[in-house]
């Protein structure tokens, strides 16, 4: 994937949508984002949590601000005894669902975020997705 372009945020959205479907049987929220933490595409299954999509999308905006999955935000604050306000962005979570999406290369693409499981299987498929990008795979 050269670039994160609407068509291939798109697939990524059916991608995540079809793992959280085949594994853990629940409706999501996804938020696909550029680097910069801007929303380019968006879904919601029929039946997922009103409160998961701000959610889904702060979780892809706090993985490309901090250019790290928001599960490794969280081990940080965790380890540094810090809170996520001392970022000064009030728009930041470290709940776990929100990886970073990078090339084969190792460029950073955007970042994806899921919300509507528990955080930990949240974070198992937007982490199936930042492999699959990163492994240079055509959806």
């Amino acid at each position: 994937m050269s670039g994160l372009t609407l068509e291939a945020a798109k697939r990524l959205l059916d991608r995540a949508i079809a793992r959280a479907t085949q594994e853990f049987k629940r409706p999501v929220c996804v938020a696909v984002c550029d680097m910069q933490g801007f929303l380019l595409a968006f879904a919601r299954m029929e039946g997922a949590p009103v409160r998961s999509i701000q959610i889904s999308q702060g979780k892809a905006y706090s993985a490309a601000r901090l250019g790290v999955s928001t599960q490794s935000i969280l081990e940080r604050l965790k380890r540094e005894g810090i809170e996520i306000g001392y970022f000064c962005d009030p728009l930041l979570t470290a709940l776990p669902g929100g990886s970073v999406l990078k090339d084969a290369s190792g460029a950073a693409l955007g970042a994806i975020g899921v919300s509507g499981l528990t955080s930990a299987e949240d974070q198992i498929v937007t982490d199936s997705i930042a492999d699959f990008v990163l492994s240079g795979s055509k959806s």
